[in-house]
Order: C-alpha cells, then structure tokens, then sequence
C-alpha cells in the first residue's frame, strides 16, 4: 500500500485559534500521509486535535501554514467556492451527529449534495438509489431521519458520503452516538466498502476497537502526531498472496 497514489498528503501544517484572547496552538507542524484505498485511524484525548486535523485536512478550516494535497489538489489554493465546490465532488463526510435533515425522507437526504452540485434530478435519483442499497436500506428510502433507528441514520449518512463516489471520507467519532450493536455493523460496512471499493476513510476515534479495524493507527498528543502503528487486520492482509 507504501506505493499507491497518495488520497492525502499533508506537510508540516500549523493551525491556531483564538481563545479569550490567547492564541491556542491546536497543530503544530503535523505531516501525514494517506495512500489512496487505506484506512486510517487518528486517536488521542479529548483536546489533542485530531478532529481539527481532519477538519484541516478536508478543507473543512484553514490551516495557518503548511501545505494540504487531497488527490493531489492543494485544497489551501482554492476559493472558498472551488473548495465547496471540490468538497462535494470528491469527499464525503460521515459525522458523529449524523447531519441529516430531518424534513427530507432518506432518499431526499442521499441525493441533497447531487443536487446542489448539478447533478440532474433524475441522477441524483438513481444514484441516491444505488447508495442506499449499498448500506442495505433500500426498503426505508422513504423514512424520514426521525422514523430510523441511530444505526440506520448513520447508514443513511454513509451512502449520502459515497453518492458522489468520493476520493476519500472523513469520519469524525461515527459510532461515538451508537451503541456498541449498531457501532458494530456500522463499521462492518465501512470495512466492508473499504475492502469492496478502495474507498478510502480517515476515521477521528476514542475507541480503540473502532481503530483495530482500520489498517493504521495514529495517536496525536498536544497537536502533533506521537506515533503511528499497523494494525492486526493491515497484517492479516499483507500476509495474503497478492494482500
């Protein structure tokens, strides 16, 4: 996996904040690198800045110096029209909280970021199908967010993160409102779609069985990466002819 593409590659990015009247260094020179088709966990306490790296990463926020490259794209170069733009071409998002609309059933939630980027009406509705059969809830694409369980609420906001078969996903704690049945299956199938699709995930966890099912493990401690380790499944696949 050394060799592939690179989904994501980030050099010595710094990023602060403003908190009553002090600046806070939440990065401070973070440099990562993402082969397309990994999977990646980015663990650490509460306040070490994994969630505003991945935010950093994905053109969510800014960063105040270094360099950022998604697919090869210095996503810091680009208006914040081009970066919207971009974002919902080639990323998807999958958030603790799930983000959905709840006037819109799932279907209407799947297909929204089609439509907004262009997308025909009748796409966006054949796509949006495609991806609720691939998390298994084609029978509750007209069930509105609040007539879902939390783990069908999740799947509805992954197939809304793949429709526009992104680059890569962003997972930001996406068991962290589950409980431990749902957390499971939840990523099962992002494993699953990982293993099936190349999809890559940058997974933000607390959980540490949440990031025994990617193939790395990063650890931020104070803004800055501490260490990296390869999991248990990256081996098991490595030892696999042609793995």
């Amino acid at each position: 996996m050394a060799s592939a593409p690179l989904a994501v590659e980030a050099s010595n990015i710094v990023k602060s904040y403003q908190t009553d009247g002090l600046a806070v260094q939440a990065l401070r020179g973070v440099s990562l690198r993402v082969p397309r088709g990994d999977m990646v966990a980015i663990m650490g306490p509460s306040g070490c800045g994994k969630t505003t790296l991945l935010n950093c990463l994905s053109g969510l926020d800014t960063v105040d110096s270094g360099t950022v490259l998604v697919d090869g794209v210095d996503i810091s170069s680009l208006s914040d029209d081009a970066k919207s733009n971009y974002r919902a071409r080639s990323m998807g998002f999958v958030f603790q909280f799930y983000n959905l609309l709840p006037v819109l059933n799932s279907i209407e939630n799947v297909e929204l970021p089609l439509l907004v980027s262009g997308v025909t009406a009748r796409d966006a509705r054949a796509r949006a199908e495609s991806a609720l059969r691939l998390v298994h809830l084609e029978d509750w694409a007209t069930h509105r967010p609040a007539q879902l369980s939390g783990g069908q609420r999740q799947r509805v906001t992954i197939a809304r993160a793949l429709v526009n078969e992104p680059a890569i996903v962003w997972a930001d704690e996406p068991t962290g409102d589950l409980d431990s049945k749902n957390a499971e299956e939840i990523m099962e199938l992002m494993v699953r779609l990982n293993a099936e699709n190349g999809q890559t995930f940058v997974v933000v966890t607390h959980d540490i069985h949440v990031a025994e099912q990617t193939f790395r493990i990063i650890n931020m401690l104070d803004g800055q990466i501490v260490d990296e380790s390869v999991t248990a499944r990256a081996k098991a696949q490595a030892a696999i002819p042609g793995g």
